[in-house]
């Protein structure tokens, strides 16, 4: 992605939206709807990277994360292409997850409070069938996942046979109750018990280990961490001045937009 420029909102059959790291995103229209109303009162003053810069701010808090200071004046992209997804691999290696952050500006403590983010939400199946079946290409199932645990998982997630099986959703964090933002994503990391192959790489490196402990024993930290790590990452490829434009509707740009 381009970065906080709204660039996967557009729509196109090469857009980010059909990216298959994006398969199961949701919420568009409730953006869209938001825009809609923006723009009947506020023409072309509002860009859709600061509603869902907003947006996200104040979901997130509604499930119990702090609240923290976005500032507005982005501008809208005006490209989007399937291809310009880079988001990491789920079973990624925690230095490659740290050499990527530190490419958007952020450090290992951005990294290993951002990852707590998987409090909440869903992945699919095929996302974790290579821990649970094949790891690393050794036919064995990740020798980092707790033994009970692995069979809890393979039940949700039976290896795949044939074409057309269903992609079950599984929770982020089964410690948890969905959205609900807490810290019980890093106590589950300490027991192996991570489903994403990125979070229990968190384990691993003396930093993120020392970091996922202090989280786990107090959420207040976690919570302070999380703020400020929202914030910066906030500023991640934010485009203003004449670099972008404002959207009419965010799901394309002006040129393209066939209701103008």
């Amino acid at each position: 992605m381009q970065g906080c420029d709204a660039s996967i909102l557009l729509i196109g059959s090469n857009s980010e939206r059909t990216a298959p790291q994006n398969i199961g995103l949701g919420g568009f229209a409730f953006i869209d709807k938001v825009k809609e109303v923006v723009e009947s009162r506020c023409r072309g003053i509002v860009s859709c990277a600061d509603i869902l810069n907003l947006a996200t701010r104040d979901a997130v808090h509604l499930a119990g994360a702090p609240s923290y200071p976005v500032l507005t004046g982005r501008k809208d992209g005006m490209t989007s292409r399937k291809e310009t997804v880079d988001l990491p691999s789920p079973s990624i290696s925690w230095e490659s997850a740290l050499s990527y952050f530190r490419s958007k500006g952020l450090d290992v403590l951005d990294m290993t409070t951002l990852l707590g983010a998987h409090s909440m939400g869903f992945t699919r199946c095929r996302y974790i069938l290579d821990r649970l079946y094949n790891y690393n290409g050794t036919k064995k199932p990740d020798p980092n996942m707790d033994h009970k645990f692995l069979l809890e998982m393979r039940d949700r997630c039976p290896p795949k046979t044939t074409k057309g099986q269903k992609d079950p959703l599984v929770p982020l964090n089964p410690l948890s109750k969905q959205y609900t933002f807490n810290n019980t994503y890093y106590n589950g990391t300490l027991r192996h018990r991570a489903v994403l192959g990125v979070d229990q790489q968190l384990i691993l490196g003396s930093d993120t280990r020392e970091i996922a402990e202090e989280f786990a024993a107090g959420f207040e930290d976690f919570r302070r961490s999380w703020a400020l790590s929202m914030s910066r990452m906030g500023s991640v490829g934010v485009l203003t001045g004449t670099n972008g434009e404002i959207r009419r509707h965010c799901g394309y740009t002006n040129k393209d937009n066939p209701y103008l």
